[in-house]
């Protein structure tokens, strides 16, 4: 028997049939923990753990043991060492040479942290293979390089020394050796920041009329100036410490060539470790102050829009 229709248009029995509804499945509770959270919050605890451990034994257990060492009597230790004959002239120089060190790559760091990003030339991935060659190259092996470069039996140091400039066992020799040492680190701080730069804003600026060193100036030097104070101060920090390329080139005269850290180390060598802990205890103090700045620097860098 047909089904009649109704107002609608459609049969009357379909009206009628039970409208069938998928089961509602119950929310699970997320608000108890459930084994596996609890697994990846311990294993993420056993990670800071592991973490903290490995970075207090290899850095923080002998950095406490420095300190100790060098000031466990006061300032007698340091004062001692100060006392002794050119110790006050290798810190000097060496914080000059750094400094200088700093300013120059500071420069030519970005310079050529600036070729690399900007240009594209036949042999530049060579120049990056050798801005990085001194990260590769034991510090040691440097000061025997630039000893065969620049001493006083070389060509090179005999013109040189023609012309009254002495390169090797002499402070200019100190600063050759640190610059070639920290190379990278301005290069490779700026180099990132000039790759994230958006090149259209050099273009319109020229495009408006600007000069190639008001485009620099104007829109690519207020972007970079962070990561270049950045690389600078990492570069005056590892420049402090620098021993194996320095203790070969300097000729580690004292009042003249003598640097701080080859100075610390002749106090070691006269079985004076107090004095010797407590003149590293004071370069590290000036190191850890530039690497918090260096790190206040690009977080604000990061946080920048």
């Amino acid at each position: 028997m047909a089904c009649s229709p109704s107002r609608t248009g459609l049969p009357t029995d379909r009206l009628s049939a039970p409208i069938q509804t998928e089961a509602i499945r119950p929310t699970p509770d997320i608000s108890r923990p459930t084994p596996t959270g609890s697994a990846a919050r311990l294993g993420r605890t056993g990670l800071r753990t592991v973490a903290l451990l490995y970075l207090g034994l290899l850095v923080g257990l002998p950095l406490s043991a420095v300190v100790v060492k060098g000031f466990g009597h006061g300032l007698g230790d340091l004062r001692a060492a100060l006392a002794t004959p050119g110790a006050t002239a290798a810190i000097r120089l060496t914080l000059l040479a750094s400094l200088a060190t700093a300013v120059i790559n500071g420069v030519l760091g970005t310079l050529l942290a600036y070729v690399l990003a900007r240009f594209r030339f036949p042999g530049r991935g060579l120049l990056a293979g050798i801005v990085d060659l001194p990260f590769a190259i034991p510090t040691l092996v440097t000061g025997v390089m630039l000893v065969a470069l620049y001493g006083p039996t070389s060509p090179v140091g005999r013109f040189l020394g023609r012309h009254g400039i002495q390169i090797a066992f002499a402070a200019p020799g100190v600063l050759v050796a640190l610059l070639f040492v920290t190379l990278p680190l301005v290069v490779r701080t700026v180099e990132p920041v000039l790759l994230e730069l958006d090149p259209a804003e050099e273009d319109a600026a020229r495009v408006l009329g600007a000069g190639a060193w008001t485009t620099f100036q104007r829109v690519v030097l207020p972007a970079i100036r962070p990561a270049i104070a950045a690389g600078a101060l990492l570069t005056f920090a590892r420049a402090l410490g620098e021993f194996g390329a320095v203790v070969i080139i300097s000729g580690n005269i004292t009042g003249r060539t003598l640097t701080a850290p080859v100075f610390i180390f002749q106090l070691t060598s006269q079985f004076r470790p107090e004095q010797a802990a407590a003149v590293a205890t004071l370069l590290f103090a000036i190191s850890f102050v530039l690497v918090l700045a260096t790190e206040r620097l690009v977080n604000r860098r990061a946080v920048t829009p």
